[in-house]
């Protein structure tokens, strides 16, 4: 799989110097660059989500503070400790994960629509301006989508993780409240 999205990239790099450069081409770009970003956000929107929710979760649940205890493993019960270890792992894995999506990012290079290379490409920017280079502007969209597009891809990989990590939680935590009625 990583082989053919590395062909697929290597493609459309060595392809976009043969496209036309028109206004219609840009603007897709400027949608496809704004609509990666957005999804983005969106990521670390759904890792907050669950990150507050695992915190309330485990502050307001005597059980859920419980599954954190020693105790609960040394005096408790063969189910009791099966299903409190599973939501501590659980709980565990997608806090982290939901960590994890919103640490900072770095994708494939810096362009200069990344703030953090800005003083790196400034010189470029000027000088495309004063040749009034279209390809300069196709360029630079089309490397700052590669990196968008792997950035999210990581993001929403731990969205995913978290999600999941979520649900299995959940449902532990379920199996421990009827073990232990």
């Amino acid at each position: 799989m990583a082989a053919m999205e590395k062909t697929k990239s290597a493609i459309s790099c060595a392809d976009a110097t043969a496209l036309p450069m028109g206004k219609d081409y840009v603007d897709h770009l400027k949608k496809i660059n704004d609509t990666f970003y957005d999804q983005i956000k969106i990521a670390d929107q759904k890792a907050a989500y669950i990150f507050t929710f695992m915190l309330a979760f485990l502050i307001t649940s005597a059980e859920g503070r419980a599954s954190f205890k020693w105790q609960r493993y040394v005096d408790g019960e063969f189910p009791l400790v099966i299903f409190s270890a599973a939501m501590a792992l659980a709980a565990a894995c997608a806090l982290v994960s939901a960590i994890l999506v919103v640490l900072p990012r770095r994708g494939l290079g810096s362009t200069s629509l990344f703030w953090g290379g800005w003083a790196a490409h400034r010189a470029e920017v000027i000088e495309a301006g004063r040749r009034n280079d279209p390809d300069f502007i196709f360029q630079e969209y089309l490397a700052n989508i590669d990196s968008l597009s792997l950035i999210a891809k990581v993001k929403y990989r731990y969205v995913t993780i978290a999600f999941r990590s979520l649900t299995f939680m959940v449902l532990a935590y379920l199996l421990l409240l009827l073990a232990v009625s």
